[in-house]
């Protein structure tokens, strides 16, 4: 706006138009230049910081190196270890308890249930189904009017009635008791099996049928000059159809309930679990052959064994899931060079990740951590990370020399790589290790064994699959077919072979002219995503394109964001082809009037007999009760309340003594607690002494909640209330442990993606240490976060514990291609940004888009399993990973390009000259393992006398073209002498290249970019002292002199050029 505000003041100049724009061009450079200093500053900071880089590239380089003089060792040591974890499976502890897995540990539910088991604890002798605080020993049976008529018919009523009968009657046969019926399982009162009132009904079925008899909701008397108890018609029907005078016209639903109890297990064997086995087989049979009703049914168990069930699902597409993921990983490592080509050498990385994910489960399972469902999506994930990994370390050692030996250039490939995978591997690592931290038990179990899994895939692949491409870099020296490892002659010594076999049999090199151009085709990908991707990408129309698309792109994900919708639907948690998804199904269609009967808890001791106390509870009361999900006091329970209203209207009648607290407490007892409603007994708590009451619960019926979001908003709504009391009050229903999720899911994934990013951020700057890469990587995690947040809820996806453990793993997963960009950003040493760009996606473009298309395949087969966990899984990785390498390979470049180091922002524009080398440089050059040594680029720092005889030495370069080795001519005509593979290199570089030779100081000078500059010391004081022998075979300097030389920073790399060919030939 001040810039804007400047230059209309200029144009008011219309006097001077000379003067304005000379302003102008102030202002701008002005401008340019603050900017430009406060990104140099931080770039030149961050160098002096940057010892972890050189450091852990030194370390990598010395392990590469012994890989391949022993790879043997770094072969069988993975695979025995392996063998050793996988006996841990025999201590294969499962978890699938739902309020066990998806309940907080902290939670204020989990601490509401451990105070009602303390103080109300269950008695299956004097059971109340109402008062009953947890989810188990239960069968339940939904029956509905198929064609959405009344079940108050007699036929309908009929087989209610033969349902009833099928499940009292259903017998187990063990060896423990002899046979178990319904009475003997059954929780009970007074030695009697509660009854369900739906049953009532099916005595007066003729005259509901012909309307001679009304049912008045929600009680119905039978008859008002009977003993007859009236019946409680909300606990049988579901969603009745009233009339104004609430008498029931149509009646969709009846639910019918059978309770068992606990204490029924001997010698390890739960009796009355077998007999709701033997129940749920039973109604299985009788489903189809009902012709009046349809059913649906749930069992205590149910839900743990449909969490069982989505593993088993799954399983079967786990060989699929393989056979695809090997597949692709062989065709995109097919070459036409079938030497180079490394299609057996992936399926080791594939190998490794299975060899880690098994050591990594057994270790944990050998600790004692149980093993949950959601484990199975470990290996798909692992699968991904090794293949993604796989690929980095092949485009890595496709750059290498083939003239050199193979310690040497797995030396070089990790140099190169391992840092970039060590990045990955540290950010997937921590991105489940703070899912670990998280309060919810999936969470936690799951990411245990998926964050182990990635330590051991990270270090099986550094070892397991090192060792298998040092194998391959021995056969591709004797010239081998990478799949029938037998000896092929090169593409130019089979010309006069067929086109089949010349296409499927040939590769490699001839040992007489190893340089053929002919022989050595670059892989036609990475040379895709430098010379036509790369470019495309530079154009500035194509970068405001892509800002522009980046803008929508963030629109639509704000928007999904605002759309998004909390809570874990139990029929989600059923796989959609299971008898419980119809179950849930039909509950959250007919049951949902009067859902739940929570339990109002007064935790210490009161003094209940005083007026004060008296109305503070029925001030609590009347507030749930005109609150929004409570029905009004005739559906609520309160024992104070009762009695109360007992002592006041019987005064006169019986005049009940509780004149002093000890005659209240007697009177409460005697005459109320066991006498008038016996079940109001199980909601008084008295000390030891029993003249003070230490705790007391009421009861409250919750009505019209449906969905997730009402049943959390439910559970708050009531503990709002019972903070606002001065009672120590406290709410719980047996639902509640899975609505607190609902209500901490967003705070627990907000803490833990921003405790994530900033982790990821560290270990970015750490290894990356320039803030603006560090800053744009980390722009690059909020925003596909923030993404696959938005699209995630458009896709039909709530936010959950299930997808907030991918979400967790998202944050490691966005990390990945980000950082291996901006890495090869950092590390390539073009002098402009667009180089940069070039360079870092010549460099990891392929692996990029190989790893990414591999990981979407290896997941892919999770959409196939009827399961909404695996669902959320391929939906949640898939934008992930769409996510990730668009903005790995399209976004990242541009804004680096713009605003990363190299660019005019950060005020580094190459001179004149060097303009004209790069432009040069970038037609089309032989390949980077074709080159036999650094071709540096043209350096302005050069000594006036060696510039001086810059025009002499090209001259000697130019008129030296096909010397033969040997031949009478200077030694600096032989030490720049060009071979038939350096055709195409500029003047500057061949310059360049002699120039270095000279021996002149080199810490200043860049590198090509696909040699690390440690190695171009090397090769610079090799070929220095090259000068004085003979030429080799091949063109180039000898290995005969093999020293210890200066590595990045004049730091001694210890490394003997003479050790590792001698090693290549052992």
């Amino acid at each position: 706006m001040a810039l804007e505000y400047m230059y209309c003041e200029i144009d008011e100049l219309k006097e001077a138009p000379e003067v304005a724009g000379v302003m102008k061009g102030v202002i701008k450079h002005v401008i340019r230049h603050v900017i430009s200093r406060a990104v140099w500053r931080s770039v030149t900071c961050s160098e002096r910081f940057n010892f972890v880089d050189p450091i852990l590239k030194r370390w990598f380089r010395w392990l590469g190196s012994q890989i391949g003089k022993r790879p043997g060792y770094f072969l069988i040591f993975p695979v025995f270890f392996s063998l050793l974890a996988l006996t841990g499976f025999q201590r294969l502890h499962t978890e699938s308890r739902p309020e066990k897995l998806f309940a907080l540990k902290s939670g204020r539910a989990q601490q509401a249930l451990n105070l009602v088991g303390e103080l109300f604890p269950l008695n299956d002798t004097a059971f109340d189904h109402t008062r009953r605080h947890d989810l188990n020993n239960l069968v339940r049976i939904q029956i509905s009017a198929p064609d959405g008529g009344t079940l108050l018919t007699t036929d309908a009523l009929a087989e209610v009635v033969q349902l009833d009968q099928l499940v009292r009657n259903t017998v187990i046969h063990t060896d423990v008791g002899g046979d178990w019926r319904y009475e003997d399982v059954c929780a009970s009162w007074d030695g009697h099996c509660e009854k369900n009132e739906a049953l009532r009904l099916a005595n007066m079925a003729a005259d509901l049928e012909s309307g001679a008899v009304k049912l008045s909701y929600p009680i119905h008397l039978v008859d008002i000059w009977s003993d007859e108890p009236a019946i409680i018609l909300p606990q049988a029907l579901g969603s009745p159809v009233l009339d104004n005078s609430s008498t029931v016209i149509r009646a969709p639903a009846i639910s019918l309930s059978y309770y068992t109890a606990r204490g029924h297990v001997y010698y390890g064997v739960d009796v009355s679990r077998q007999w709701e086995n033997e129940v749920l087989q039973r109604l299985l049979e009788v489903q189809p052959t009902l012709k009046h009703v349809h059913i649906s049914f749930y069992l205590s168990q149910t839900l743990g064994e449909e969490l069982d069930n989505n593993v088993y699902s799954v399983i079967p597409y786990m060989s699929v899931n393989y056979v695809l993921m090997g597949t692709f990983c062989v065709l995109a490592c097919l070459m036409k060079d079938w030497v180079r080509g490394k299609p057996v050498v992936v399926l080791a990385g594939l190998l490794g990740a299975a060899m880690a994910t098994g050591t990594a489960f057994g270790i944990l399972m050998y600790c004692g951590v149980p093993f949950i469902g959601i484990n199975i999506a470990a290996p798909f994930l692992m699968l991904g990370i090794g293949v993604d990994d796989t690929f980095v370390v092949l485009s890595a050692w496709w750059r290498t020399r083939l003239t050199d030996s193979v310690p040497r250039r797995m030396a070089e490939a990790y140099e190169e790589a391992a840092v970039s995978i060590t990045i990955t591997s540290l950010t997937d690592m921590f991105s489940f290790w703070v899912g670990v931290a998280t309060p919810i038990p999936s969470v936690q179990i799951f990411c245990l064994y998926t964050g182990m899994s990635v330590v051991f895939t990270y270090l099986w692949h550094i070892f397991f699959f090192g060792a298998c491409l040092a194998l391959s870099g021995y056969a591709e020296q004797k010239n081998l077919h990478s799949v029938t490892f037998q000896p092929i002659p090169a593409p130019s010594e089979a010309a006069h072979r067929s086109r089949l076999y010349r296409l499927f049999c040939t590769g490699g090199r001839p040992s007489s002219e190893p340089w053929r151009e002919s022989d050595n085709n670059e892989h036609g990908v990475m040379h895709f995503f430098k010379y036509t991707f790369a470019r495309i990408l530079n154009m500035p129309k194509v970068k405001a394109l892509v800002m522009v698309l980046f803008a929508a792109y963030l629109g639509g994900a704000v928007y999904g964001c605002l759309q998004v919708q909390e809570g874990l639907d139990k029929r989600r948690l059923a796989r959609q082809d299971s008898y419980s998804h119809k179950f849930f199904v039909d509950q959250a269609k007919y049951f949902q009037d009067l859902p739940y009967r929570v339990q109002v808890i007064l935790n210490g001791t009161l003094p209940y007999w005083e007026p004060e106390i008296q109305e503070q509870v029925e001030t609590l009361m009347e507030t749930f009760e005109n609150s929004t999900y409570v029905s009004d006091r005739l559906y609520n329970d309160c024992w104070l309340r009762e009695w109360v209203n007992l002592v006041e209207n019987s005064r006169g009648i019986l005049n009940f003594n509780v004149s002093t607290p000890e005659e209240w407490i007697s009177s409460l007892k005697s005459v109320f607690l066991f006498n008038s409603d016996r079940r109001f007994k199980l909601d008084v708590v008295f000390d030891e002494s029993g003249q003070e009451i230490v705790a007391s619960r009421f009861l409250i019926q919750t009505h019209d909640v449906r969905g997730v979001t009402q049943d959390s908003e439910m559970m708050e709504e009531l503990r709002r209330i019972c903070d606002a009391s001065p009672l120590k009050c406290e709410v719980f229903e047996p639902h509640f442990i899975f609505f607190d999720q609902y209500t901490y899911v967003r705070t627990i994934t907000i803490q833990s993606t921003v405790v994530a990013t900033i982790i990821m951020c560290i270990i970015s700057l750490i290894f990356i240490p320039n803030p603006i890469c560090s800053l744009w990587v980390a722009l690059s995690i909020m925003s596909i976060e923030i993404g696959v947040i938005g699209y995630m809820s458009l896709w039909g996806v709530n936010l959950d514990s299930i997808s907030m453990i991918n979400l967790i793993m998202c944050i490691g997963f966005s990390v990945d291609f980000s950082a291996h960009i901006s890495y090869a950003y950092m590390s390539a040493h073009g002098l402009s940004a667009d180089r940069r760009v070039e360079e870092s996606l010549y460099c990891l473009g392929l692996p990029i888009l190989q790893g990414a298309v591999s990981t979407i395949i290896g997941v892919s087969t999770l959409i196939l399993a009827p399961s909404y966990i695996f669902e959320v899984f391929f939906k949640t990785i898939f934008l992930v990973i769409f996510f990730g390498v668009m903005h790995g390979l399209i976004l990242l470049p541009v804004m680096l390009s713009i605003f990363g180091p190299g660019s005019a922002l950060c005020g580094r524009r190459p001179s004149r000259d060097e303009e004209q080398a790069e432009d040069s440089s970038t037609t089309p050059q032989p390949p980077a393992y074709l080159t036999p040594g650094p071709l540096v680029p043209n350096k302005p720092d050069v000594a006036p006398e060696i510039m001086a005889i810059a025009p002499a030495i090209a001259s000697v370069t130019s008129d030296s073209q096909g010397s033969p080795p040997g031949s009478s001519t200077s030694t600096l005509t032989k030490s720049v002498q060009p071979t038939p593979f350096t055709c195409g290199v500029t003047e500057a570089q061949k310059l360049s290249f002699a120039l270095d030779l000279s021996g002149d100081d080199t810490s200043s000078v860049g590198s090509a970019p696909h040699i690390p500059r440690a190695r171009l010391v090397r090769r610079r004081s090799r070929c220095a002292s090259a000068t004085k022998d003979t030429y080799s075979n091949a063109g180039y300097c000898s290995d005969s002199e093999g020293t210890s030389v200066s590595g990045a920073g004049g730091t001694d790399t210890g490394f003997s050029d003479a050790a590792e060919d001698k090693s290549g030939t052992e």
